[in-house]
């Protein structure tokens, strides 16, 4: 299952990649002008009549003697998608102690375990209330899914450029990250990582 998603998102199939964007962004525009009972029962509509319409024409094909009666739709009901017990309980384990530790770090970001990452948390706060302003929830899903079918493929071929940018951006980050902390721990010059330190000079 992970590699056709993979194959998916890097366009290893484009006619395929490039239905099933086409599939969810339209989806989600027509939630802009119906609600979501009406665009799921819609859209399961007609899959459910392209699906029987093609069921019956190779069933017709098959009594005209003009085809060999495979099921057309064969390979996805072929398809294992179970999981055994062990890998039930696993999976399980694993949701479980994600949720765990997303509920343990919202705790210490709201009750202030840490003053420095919830003043961090107050300031995402704060962007995401503009953010709110500009557009909303069903918006950024839309360009969410756009940029999980094509930053992916554009990182892989401009991987090297892409990198020296977010190297570029990640030692700005470092710096500032660094002068806030000497501010909250009541200024002064970085340490000298040289061993032993320097010793100022004497008038």
């Amino acid at each position: 299952m992970a590699s056709k998603v993979m194959d998916l998102i890097y366009w290893k199939d484009t006619e395929r990649s490039g239905m099933v964007l086409t599939g969810i962004v339209v989806g989600l525009l027509s939630l802009f002008q119906l609600s979501i009972i009406t665009v799921v029962s819609t859209v399961s509509l007609a899959v459910m009549c392209f699906t029987i319409s093609v069921r019956i024409y190779y069933q017709i094909l098959y009594i005209l003697s003009w085809g060999d009666g495979e099921h057309p739709f064969k390979s996805y009901l072929d398809l294992d998608i179970t999981f055994s017990g062990a890998q039930a309980d696993l999976y399980m384990q694993k949701a479980i102690v994600l949720t765990l530790s997303a509920v343990d770090t919202l705790k210490r970001l709201i009750f202030v375990g840490s003053l420095f990452d919830s003043l961090k948390l107050l300031f995402l706060m704060y962007l995401v209330t503009y953010l709110g302003d500009l557009c909303n929830g069903l918006t950024l899903l839309i360009i969410s899914v756009i940029a999980f079918f094509s930053l992916p493929l554009f990182y892989r071929q401009r991987q090297e450029q892409v990198d020296g940018v977010i190297a570029k951006v990640q030692a700005h980050v470092d710096n500032f990250r660094d002068i806030l902390q000497r501010l909250a721990q009541g200024g002064g010059p970085p340490p000298d990582p040289t061993p032993g330190g320097a010793k100022p000079k004497s008038q």
